[in-house]
């Protein structure tokens, strides 16, 4: 039986890779968990396969999987999920953004309280730290993040980071379906509306030493959009119809002027506008209350879609241990 299976995603990552792999062993050295290390090739066109193969000869804790073409990190995470055994499932970068060491902090995060499902590194709450990074991808970063915190009303400081670790109950309760960075998102949309329980702990995020950064500032952005609207549509909805409607009231009150104080020529489109513009804003604001509604028909999906998953992985392992 294996205790922590660790996930990392890599792609073009032969500089870096045989590092990763023996600053993980140094961290778990003095742990009595019995440990996997599952590295994900996502089509790398350098000799990232050939190296991870290599070291799977000398280790037999390390498990090379992967795929011929690059697709993303979302579809290596699932790859390395699919492949997990153990009863606690980390994910972490090639790159040893966040050292080693830190993974033990997620895991005794999960050892401590048993009431947390699932719990995230955070280089920006209070007590995580960053080391050298880009000032241009932090800014991006740290605004994308305050956005995602703004928006979907939560205390969660960092939502886009691959440094998390989760009991296996989590993981097997979501049909997750994203092939890029999204998916880190889409874990914590689905985890948080089935119920889970999460938590941050304060992490170091480091610049990358080797190797090249695989950050795209369009990805992130729109990633990052189409979460906000996915998880508050009121924030868009409502702010346009309430614009369009008050916009509306306002041309009808300088109507009601020019009727009384002035001259309001019959011929003038004023009154056509005035009347679009307030139906419209009340068929958008109509808009934002249904999606609110669908969002909380969402989550009761997710809340019976991962009761459901768990009842056939229990009645699946208890047929596994009767064979």
């Amino acid at each position: 039986m294996i205790d922590v299976s660790i996930i990392v995603p890599a792609y073009n990552e032969s500089e870096n890779i045989r590092n990763t792999i023996e600053k993980i062993e140094e961290a778990f050295k003095d742990r009595s968990e019995r440990w996997e290390l599952v590295v994900v090739n996502d089509g790398s066109t350098d000799d990232t396969w050939e190296v991870l193969q290599q070291i799977a000869k000398e280790d037999s804790r390390i498990t090379p999987a992967g795929y011929p073409n690059n697709v993303g990190r979302g579809r290596a995470l699932r790859t390395g999920f699919a492949a997990a055994s153990g009863k606690f499932v980390v994910s972490t970068d090639a790159d040893l953004s966040y050292r080693a060491e830190y993974i033990l902090d997620l895991l005794d995060a999960l050892y401590e309280d048993p009431q947390v499902d699932f719990v995230l590194g955070s280089p920006y709450m209070p007590g995580g730290n960053t080391e050298g990074v880009d000032p241009f991808r932090l800014f991006i970063s740290k605004l994308g993040n305050r956005v995602l915190q703004a928006t979907v009303n939560s205390e969660i400081h960092t939502f886009t980071c691959v440094f998390r670790a989760y009991r296996r109950e989590v993981l097997d309760a979501m049909c997750l379906e994203s092939d890029g960075k999204e998916l880190h998102l889409e874990i914590l949309s689905r985890a948080l509306g089935a119920g889970f329980r999460l938590k941050e702990v304060p992490s170091t995020l480091r610049a990358r030493k080797m190797g090249k950064s695989k950050f795209r500032f369009k990805g992130t952005a729109i990633s990052h959009l189409l979460y906000s609207f996915t998880e508050r549509p009121i924030l868009v909805f409502g702010t346009l119809g309430f614009g369009l409607l008050l916009a509306g009231m306002l041309g009808g009150a300088y109507a009601t002027y020019l009727k009384f104080f002035a001259t309001l020529e019959a011929g003038r489109p004023l009154m056509t506008l005035i009347v679009l513009l307030t139906v419209s804003g009340i068929q958008i604001l109509s808009f934002g209350f249904i999606a609110l509604q669908m969002g909380s028909l969402r989550r009761e999906i997710y809340k019976a879609q991962a009761e459901s998953r768990l009842l056939r992985a229990h009645i699946q392992r208890q047929e596994n241990d009767d064979s």
